[in-house]
């Protein structure tokens, strides 16, 4: 092995376990809150909104981080979140109560909004054509991979070390990454003039998702009639107004809607969105295991060994797909399989010994899915971005992920919460699960409408060259 590639490698497996300290480690929340409510005494609305928090903060902030990482530095943010990741974890460690936890949680997010914009962005200062692919499929290991794999990680330091342990091995993690990436060259953008930020927008955005996010998690706590819920719905609907009236008329915009005329980019990022909404409701998966079917938090991450496998071999194999065959058809097959595996965990009047082998095949179907479409779907997002862009370009995309994670968890717990009060368990989680499917159909639809034929491929990619070089 040369030199040259033994120092790409080692860049890019510390920008992988830079990402896993989110996908993997603080996305471990979503198998572990009756372990958490059992030892802290902590509602299960609180923990729902706790989990939910890291990536709804993410989602929030990431598109300024993004925009900060093309600025000041992509290496200098992906180090800040690293540290603001060592921080979140240490107040949760500590915690003894919802505050500190809940806090830690939010740092946690911030820290995931600074990683993964600035993390895609030294990607693709760095590498270029089937190398970027590759990196960035090995990026995905870590977002998808590591998502694939947290249910059981998590699940299995829970059950033996205790919960407290997956934190202080993200900070070990973390610490490493810092150390693998040390000698990277910092990237940023080339440009001298740099547009203001847009903090009014900013802080539109931050109350219209805080109002929604809200509603969503706690509208059946205060009654969705009450008064109070009432004003949170209208004042959700006057902030999503109000910022796009504000934003539309600005030159400098908090999401450069610029970008959205690219209509590959579009529907990467909306695909984006619900994709991650149908990966989210596995959290009704595993409290049900959990609660309705006795299983300790390692034993339900045994379950999803099959989803784990499949998305890390799929992750490779989609990247395959897209050069031979385009992205659209990769995405569409995987959104199909990613909905189809989620839904039969819902089977919950199935006996025990069939339900854990329908529930086991879902998950490696599931994983099938969202290891086929991670690769198309992150190259297609930024292959067509200006390198000035590419920061904020993959902010939003990955703002699109957590978002999209985030009003998963919160859609399909409130879900489960609210059928919980006048029927079974076994009902409540059949259709919290199947709340995936309000994100499928749309995601399908959108696939289709906004990425062409072929694109991305070997040959759309060559064919789009020549027409340039005869354009110029």
């Amino acid at each position: 092995m040369g030199e040259s590639t033994k120092s790409s490698n080692l860049m890019i497996l510390g920008i992988v376990l830079a990402v896993l300290t989110f996908w993997l480690f603080a996305q471990s929340m979503i198998n572990i809150i009756p372990a958490i409510q059992k030892e802290l005494g902590v509602s299960l609305g609180t923990l729902n909104i706790a989990t939910s928090l890291t990536s709804l903060f993410s989602g929030l902030f990431i598109v300024a981080a993004g925009g900060l990482s093309d600025r000041f530095g992509r290496k200098k943010l992906t180090y800040i979140g690293l540290s603001l990741s060592i921080l979140g974890c240490l107040l949760i460690i500590i915690s003894q109560s919802a505050t500190l936890l809940v806090i830690g949680r939010v740092v946690q997010g911030i820290s995931a909004a600074c990683i993964m914009p600035s993390t895609i962005a030294l990607i693709k200062s760095a590498f270029k054509g089937a190398d970027r692919q590759r990196a960035l499929s090995y990026w995905s290991f870590g977002s998808w991979g590591g998502g694939g794999i947290t249910i059981l990680v998590g699940g299995a330091i829970a059950t033996y070390m205790g919960w407290r342990w997956i934190f202080v091995f993200s900070i070990i993690i973390a610490l490493i990454s810092m150390y693998l990436i040390k000698n990277i060259k910092e990237s940023k953008a080339d440009t001298k003039e740099y547009a203001k930020f847009d903090f009014v927008g900013f802080s539109i955005f931050i109350i219209m998702m805080l109002l929604i996010n809200i509603i969503v998690t706690r509208g059946q706590d205060f009654g969705w009639t009450s008064p109070l819920t009432i004003i949170l719905i209208c004042g959700a609907i006057l902030s999503i107004v109000i910022f796009f009236a504000v934003e539309l008329k600005k030159k400098n915009q908090f999401i450069e809607f610029s970008l959205f005329k690219t209509k590959a980019y579009t529907g990467a990022v909306v695909s984006n969105f619900l994709q991650n909404g149908i990966a989210a409701t596995v959290v009704v998966s595993t409290m049900y295991i959990q609660i309705a079917r006795g299983f300790t938090p390692f034993q339900t991450g045994l379950l999803t060994i099959g989803n784990v496998i499949a998305v890390v071999v799929m992750i490779r194999v989609g990247e395959r797909m897209l050069q031979k065959m385009g992205a659209r058809k990769p995405m569409l097959i995987a959104t199909s399989l990613a909905a189809i595996g989620m839904s039969m965990t819902a089977m919950t009047f199935l006996p025990d010994t069939a339900y854990i082998i329908v529930v086991f095949t879902g998950f490696l179907i599931s994983g099938i899915g969202l290891g086929m479409y991670a690769t198309p779907s992150i190259d297609i997002a930024v292959v067509n971005i200006a390198d000035d862009k590419v920061g904020v370009a993959s902010g939003i995309y990955k703002m699109a992920s957590s978002l999209g994670y985030s009003f998963g968890i919160a859609i399909a717990t409130s879900t489960f919460s609210v059928i919980l009060t006048f029927s079974s368990i076994h009902l409540a989680a059949t259709v919290g699960i199947l709340v995936n499917l309000i994100f499928a159909i749309p995601a399908l639809l959108v696939v289709a409408r906004f990425i062409q034929p072929n694109e991305g491929s070997e040959t759309f990619i060559a064919a789009e060259t020549k027409t340039s070089v005869i354009k110029n």
